[in-house]
């Protein structure tokens, strides 16, 4: 869990004594809190708020891609497919309203909520089945699914080792024959300077009441990994948060490998998402691997 002090002066003083550079999946094997109640529904807020792209997509965005998608999966009406952590189900809902059966998995209970009543709200309750779990403790069926996607960047946040065996995972699910989709940040358009910086805000994805957010990025060059870290003081309590976030980055060639040892038999690769028009196409690119 992220770690919390309830002593505001002891975490001052963990914020003297930090190691520099932040080990990689150093707290909470280094990913955000997203199965936290109130964390998920602030990260939740965020998701669904249309004035920024910062947590999803907006809706005309996420059309553009779900199109491009469904062309370059090969989906049709009736098929079956995995939303490999699907946040708050845009993704999930809108495949379902084109008529397929979709399977969403997620560890964010704010996410999960959101995404059954969406798929209430669109009347395709009965066509979307939405699983409150950590992906890389899900069970999932052999030879079961006709696409799947696991997009923006998620599969970043899991040291190589257990991506790798992620999509073993997502291979062994799917058909044969049958597409995933995976969307990762380039890298070489990752932010690899050093930096640090800090705000204040009566509410937020940090918090409720106002409080004080330091945070700092560091680039590991040997490990090819961005890491932040995060400290949160609530002013009104004075407890401090402490969170670090690792992002794996990986050069295409090597992503090509993975695919091939997990089982897939072949990959393309869309650097800026084809050049379709998405505002941040050029931080992205698309791998649409066949088993």
């Amino acid at each position: 869990m992220p770690q919390i002090y309830n002593d505001l002066s002891d975490g001052l003083w963990r914020v003297y004594r930090r190691s520099d550079p932040p080990e990689p999946w150093e707290l909470y094997d280094g990913n955000l809190p997203w199965n936290d109640p109130a964390f998920s529904e602030r990260m939740l807020r965020e998701h669904l708020d249309q004035s920024h792209n910062a947590a999803s997509r907006t809706h005309e965005e996420r059309k553009k891609a779900l199109d491009w998608l469904w062309g370059k999966l090969d989906l049709q009406a009736g098929d079956h497919v995995l939303d490999f952590t699907c946040g708050p189900g845009l993704y999930s809902v809108d495949l379902a309203r084109k008529g397929c059966q979709v399977t969403g998995i997620d560890f964010s209970p704010a996410s999960i909520a959101f995404a059954r009543s969406l798929a209430v709200e669109n009347n395709v309750e009965d066509s979307c089945e939405f699983i409150e779990q950590d992906v890389r403790e899900s069970v999932l069926p052999a030879d079961t699914f006709d696409g799947a996607l696991f997009i923006y960047g998620q599969m970043a946040v899991f040291r190589r080792e257990k991506a790798q065996a992620l999509l073993a995972k997502i291979a062994a699910s799917l058909k044969p024959g049958a597409k995933l989709a995976v969307e990762l940040l380039i890298q070489d358009r990752v932010d690899k300077q050093a930096s640090t910086w800090w705000y204040t805000d009566d509410k937020g994805l940090w918090g409720e009441s106002p409080f004080l957010h330091l945070g700092e990025r560091n680039w590991l060059e040997e490990e090819r990994i961005s890491v932040e870290r995060f400290y949160v003081i609530d002013l009104t309590t004075q407890d401090m948060l402490e969170v670090n976030l690792s992002d794996q980055t990986y050069a295409v060639s090597e992503m090509v490998d993975m695919f091939k040892q997990a089982g897939f038999t072949h990959v393309d690769v869309y650097e800026a998402w084809d050049n379709i028009d998405l505002y941040d196409r050029e931080e992205w690119v698309v791998y649409i691997a066949q088993k």
